[in-house]
């Protein structure tokens, strides 16, 4: 798996400290973040591949910068957001999906069998030709994530991708999610998902305060929600 490794990695906004000094290293296959709302648990993950970059430290993936080295990471690392509206920018579903591939520049005909297998893997050929803002919730999210998966990435950071979801949909966006080979990433507040995990970090007030296995991160993140006022 990646190694991915936050070493004094602070963020801070107009002299506000939304992550403090963080220093943890991740190479595990499945890992949850977990936090209240605001917590800066969705900027942690956000430092991996560049989408925020940290006032101070450092944020490495394998080795790498995302500040020196943002093209090559974001090739490798995928990220999901919680909106699927937010990832749409193509006017149909199978051009949507092709976009993702712009920056590989492979040959068209590999494209096109990319493209075909993972809209036939995410029940979405029928779709192919339709508009992306036509599909239902679940199908928008099947559609972020198989715009991701088409680049074949080897970290696949998921930003809270069952919130707006239906219970079908969440049940199939989270088997998706738990049968996927690569490294996962996954900020939620759907403790359920985190189960199987080999790892949860609880984030809190910017601050790493948990690191463990998931009943014990899980259990202390609920005592912590149930201590506050």
């Amino acid at each position: 798996m990646p190694a991915i490794e936050f070493r004094d990695a602070a963020v801070n906004y107009d002299g506000e400290q939304v992550l403090a000094p963080l220093n943890v290293s991740l190479t595990e296959q499945r890992i949850g973040v977990i936090g209240s709302n605001g917590s800066g648990k969705s900027t942690t993950v956000r430092l991996i591949n560049g989408l925020i970059e940290p006032t101070s430290g450092l944020v490495l993936y394998d080795g790498l910068t995302p500040e020196k080295h943002g093209k090559e990471i974001r090739k490798r690392v995928g990220f999901v957001f919680s909106d699927a509206e937010s990832q749409i920018v193509m006017p149909r579903v199978a051009d949507d999906v092709a976009f993702s591939l712009r920056r590989f520049k492979l040959p068209r005909d590999e494209v096109k069998r990319r493209v075909a297998e993972v809209l036939e893997r995410f029940e979405l050929t029928d779709r192919a030709e339709h508009s992306p803002h036509t599909l239902s919730g679940g199908e928008k999210q099947m559609l972020a994530l198989a715009s991701v998966l088409v680049i074949e990435p080897d970290t696949i950071i998921a930003d809270e991708p069952t919130t707006l979801l239906d219970l079908r949909n969440r049940r199939r966006i989270v088997r998706e999610l738990m049968a996927l080979d690569q490294q996962l990433i996954v900020v939620t507040h759907d403790l359920e998902m985190l189960c199987d995990f080999d790892r949860v970090l609880v984030i809190d007030d910017g601050q790493l305060v948990y690191d463990g296995a998931p009943g014990e991160a899980i259990a202390f993140y609920t005592d912590l929600m149930d201590a506050k006022p």
